[in-house]
């Protein structure tokens, strides 16, 4: 097996997750898995557990489909790039921006605030329409301005 393919392959994968996870935000989660999606702009659960954290189990899903098939080429890199997404995306979305656990709270960085900025946004919006910066890792640009590096 080519190994600097599978390198590329893996992080065009995981590039091209910040894509999907858009798109899916945008169209799926704001879309017809709103209810799914729901608890999580709304903090009337009581649970740790949100419905919205199904979708972290789908693309667990996909990741370890791509790991045990045989049937697409670098498998295992797609898997990996999916996987790798996925564990930062929750490193930034549930502990870094949503204090899931208290870590990474005094952050203090140009990026970090430009990815804080966008998410509050996101997040003003309790109901499904009406929504923006529906990605994670790519913030709009206009985040990026007056914050001081």
């Amino acid at each position: 097996m080519n190994i600097a393919l599978s390198i590329f392959i893996f992080l065009l994968t995981f590039a091209g997750m910040e894509f999907m996870a858009w798109f899916t935000h945008k169209y799926v989660m704001h879309g017809f898995l709103w209810v799914l999606h729901k608890d999580h702009h709304r903090k009337d659960h009581n649970s740790w557990w949100e419905r919205n954290d199904l979708f972290f189990v789908f693309y667990a899903a996909v990741s370890m489909f791509f790991f045990m098939t045989d049937y697409v080429a670098f498998g295992n890199a797609i898997g990996a790039g999916i996987a790798a997404y996925g564990a930062t995306y929750f490193l930034v979305h549930d502990i870094f921006i949503h204090q899931r656990f208290k870590m990474f709270r005094k952050a203090n960085h140009w990026y970090a605030k430009a990815i804080r900025r966008a998410h509050k946004i996101h997040h003003k919006h309790l109901g499904k329409d009406q929504g923006e910066c529906y990605g994670m890792l790519v913030p709009p640009m206009r985040f990026f301005n007056n914050i001081k590096k």
